[in-house]
């Protein structure tokens, strides 16, 4: 998750943290939320707003008292907070469109300063002692939600299957709270099944606000849980980002906070690759680290604040270059207008040439390394495949759960590939053994992968290794198949883009790319940001240039 606090994983309880989690403002304090609001008195019993609303109010609690109720997946309601006089609701839903994910009732006697949504916005960027304030308490609210799994969403299935790991990403990397039920070691999990009527052929399942979803699609998971927000084909956008990795984020934040009509469009969460990864170390101004879905989920926040919008579990399909507004189709058959386009969609992951790859993948073969897939693979041990440096942070992290951790390269050994710091950290560890002139040649296992073979490439020699997992991390393809033939791209796919006061343009004017995905980028995260950052400038110069 993201904040100023620990991630989830490792923080203290944000709900025993009540003078952070649930401060109380002062009466200077709100006689300035006053003059953006109307005070109310609402009834006892009343609802201020309900789980599945959307665009709720910021309610500040004047006398009185106002409840929050959690739901769960069988509807019974349980108190999360009462808040008392000088406490405010809300969490981070109130940043963007998507459904509430708790409700709120009034006790006896409660008055409150209403403060709608756009009101909301302006005091949060007027009065940014209380916007700390309030934005610090909504993020250590979902945490909370985070860790005690509230929300009334359950995920039903055997932790080892791959829709099983599939669905669980797409909900922790979307800092969605649910519950998970393994059916494979929960004792819960058979009064679960027979309570829902669910057999083992529909696993896995999310149950939700009464819904029972059998193997839902991220998309159809996304729309029954309220993530994706209406489309207008109407409107035109200043900006489309197509892709929320770092350098996306970054050009959503500077962008919409210099006033710009923002969009981002992302097929998966937030984060890119990096969002995937376990712990960055080298990025500026975190001495001890960030996870990278902690870091993505800051700049989400952070650009949502400024009023950009975020379009999750929509792919882009196509581009319409020829007109302009340029036309963005996306793969659920709806469109969008912009203006301008910053292409930041990355790459995607390579893939072992090995018999049995697709049917293990998901299985025991993973590309990232979080806390998830470390407890998958707990006191076993592990293989991670690849010199780079998310493969070193890979392994180092694994190191502090697995049996050992073993590095299989195909060159002499990391030097080339991979940042001083982490090689100093594999060298030291009695726990990361690595393999050079290395390459997998069979994985085994029924289901899941249980054992695979590897080669040395010089000596021929083959050694079999049971596994707890298989970690895959050898680069990736840019992800340019969408954009038709509007711009030039180099033999390998990557976006080309022009040089001096136009650098990140591509050949085609309007549309810039930033990230992985352009050729010739560094591929760090903190040089993605930078491009994202710097690239507002450029958007500025064609948008004005339109206007002439």
């Amino acid at each position: 998750m993201h904040s100023d606090s620990p991630d989830p994983v490792d923080a203290a309880d944000p709900y025993a943290r009540e003078a952070q989690t649930f401060p109380a403002l002062s009466a200077e304090m709100t006689e300035r939320i006053a003059g953006f609001g109307a005070e109310e008195a609402v009834a006892e019993g009343a609802f201020l707003f309900r789980r599945g609303d959307r665009s709720v109010d910021f309610f500040l609690c004047l006398a009185g008292g106002i409840e929050i109720l959690d739901h769960d997946v069988q509807g019974a309601e349980h108190v999360v907070h009462r808040h008392a006089a000088g406490q405010f609701t809300g969490e981070l839903d109130l940043f963007n469109d998507r459904t509430i994910l708790v409700s709120a009732r009034a006790l006896p006697g409660t008055r409150v300063i209403r403060v709608g949504r756009a009101d909301f916005r302006r005091l949060i960027t007027a009065e940014p002692d209380i916007g700390e304030i309030v934005m610090r308490a909504f993020i250590l609210r979902r945490v909370g939600m985070l860790l005690h799994g509230e929300a009334g969403v359950a995920l039903v299935g055997p932790g080892h299957m791959a829709d099983t790991a599939r669905l669980e990403t797409f909900l922790s990397r979307n800092a969605l709270p649910h519950r998970r039920i393994d059916t494979e070691q929960d004792a819960d999990a058979a009064g679960f099944l027979e309570c829902f009527a669910l057999r083992h052929a529909d696993l896995p399942v999310v149950v939700a606000d009464g819904q029972v979803l059998r193997r839902p699609s991220n998309a159809q998971l996304a729309d029954a849980l309220g993530l994706t927000s209406a489309i207008d084909p109407g409107h035109v956008h200043d900006v489309a980002v197509v892709g929320a990795g770092p350098a996306g984020l970054a050009a959503a934040v500077y962008a919409a906070s210099e006033g710009l009509d923002t969009i981002v469009i992302e097929s998966v969460a937030p984060g890119g690759q990096a969002g995937t990864s376990s712990k960055i170390e080298n990025y500026l101004g975190f001495p001890t680290g960030i996870s990278g879905q902690a870091l993505a989920g800051r700049a989400q926040v952070q650009a949502q604040k400024f009023g950009a919008r975020l379009l999750v579990s929509r792919s882009v399909a196509g581009i319409d270059c020829e007109t302009h507004p340029f036309r963005l189709q996306l793969d659920d058959g709806a469109s969008i207008q912009a203006r301008s386009v910053v292409v930041a969609t990355g790459a995607r992951y390579r893939k072992l040439d090995l018999p049995r790859y697709a049917e293990l993948e998901g299985n025991g073969i993973y590309y990232a390394a979080t806390a998830m897939e470390a407890g998958l693979c707990a006191s076993q041990p592990v293989v991670v495949v690849g010199g780079g440096n998310s493969a070193g942070q890979a392994a180092i992290y694994l190191s502090q759960t697995a049996g050992h951790v073993h590095i299989l390269v195909r060159g002499p050994g990391l030097a080339a590939t991979m940042s001083s710091y982490l090689i100093d950290r594999i060298e030291a560890s009695d726990r990361i053994t690595l393999h050079p002139y290395t390459e997998v040649t069979e994985l085994e296992g029924e289901g899941h992968l249980r054992a695979l073979r590897w080669t040395n490439r010089q000596s021929g020699a083959p050694q079999r290794q049971e596994v707890g997992a298989l970690f895959v991390m050898i680069g990736a393809e840019p992800n340019t198949e969408w954009l038709n033939g509007c711009i030039d791209l180099d033999p390998a796919g990557f976006v080309r883009t022009s040089e001096g006061h136009t650098l990140f343009c591509s050949t085609h004017p309007g549309i810039f790319a930033v990230g992985d995905v352009r050729a010739g980028s560094v591929k760090r995260v903190a040089s993605g940001v930078g491009e994202g950052s710097v690239v507002v400038s450029a958007l500025h110069r064609y948008l004005e240039s339109l206007r002439q």
